[in-house]
C-alpha cells in the first residue's frame, strides 16, 4: 500500500528519551509586519531584534536550506491565554499574515517530530541529515505543508534535520511520502551554526 501524501510540517511526537510529548510549549510574538500565514507544524526561528512590549521574543517562518536554524514548530494560535484548538470562522488556529498576535511553539531541543518526506529516502536514512522544503499550508485544516527534502539526504551536519527512525505505524513504510521521526539538527536554542 502506498503512503498517503498528507504533509503537516513538523508535528511533535515524543522526546528523545522516550517520554511522550505532553503538548508543552512557549509563547512567542508574531508582529503585524509578518508577511506570511503561519500554520500548525510550520518551522519557526527567532526574528532578529524583535519582541513585544513585555519582552516576549518575536519569531518568523524558518528558511529552508543548509545552515538555517530552527527554533521549533507552531502548535497553535493564542487568542487570550489558551491555545486555539478548534477552527472558527472569526479565529482560525493558523496565524494570518499581517496580523500581530501570539502563538504557542514546541521549542524543546530534545523533541522528535513526525515529518513527511517529499520523495523516497532509502531504508538506511536514519543517522543522516536532511533539509526541509517549504510548502503551502491549508486554510481548511490549518496544518503546514512543509516536508523533508529527500534529495538533500547526506551525512553533512549543517543540514536542518537529523533522521532518527521511520515512524512505526501500519500505514507508513519506507518509500514515497514516508513519515520519519526527526530531531532539529540546527536548533536555534543550542546551535551556533548559521547564526
Amino acid at each position: 500500500m502506498a503512503n498517503a501524501n498528507v504533509p503537516r510540517g513538523l508535528i511533535p511526537y515524543r522526546r528523545t528519551t522516550g517520554e511522550p510529548f505532553n503538548g508543552a510549549g512557549n509563547i512567542y510574538f508574531i508582529p503585524a509586519s509578518n508577511p506570511n500565514n503561519i500554520f500548525i507544524g510550520d518551522p519557526l526561528t527567532y526574528l532578529t531584534n524583535s519582541a513585544d512590549n513585555e519582552g516576549i521574543p518575536g519569531v518568523t517562518l524558518a528558511t529552508a536550506g543548509s545552515s538555517n536554524n530552527i527554533l521549533g514548530a507552531m502548535l497553535g494560535r493564542i487568542p487570550g491565554g489558551e491555545p486555539q484548538v478548534a477552527v472558527t470562522r472569526d479565529f482560525p488556529p493558523f496565524m494570518p499574515a499581517n496580523t500581530a498576535g501570539y502563538i504557542l511553539v514546541a521549542d524543546d531541543p530534545d523533541l522528535l517530530y513526525e515529518v513527511q518526506e517529499n520523495g523516497a529516502m532509502v531504508q538506511g536514512a536514519p543517522g543522516r541529515n536532511v533539509n526541509l522544503v517549504a510548502g503551502v499550508g491549508s486554510m481548511i485544516t490549518s496544518y503546514s505543508g512543509w516536508m523533508l527534502n529527500s534529495s538533500t539526504l547526506n551525512v553533512t551536519n549543517t543540514l536542518q534535520m537529523k533522521i532518527i527512525r521511520l515512524l512505526e505505524q501500519a500505514d507508513n513504510a519506507v518509500g514515497q511520502n514516508a513519515k520519519w521521526l526527526c530531531r532539529i539538527n540546527l536548533n536555534a536554542l543550542t546551535s551556533t551554526t548559521g547564526v
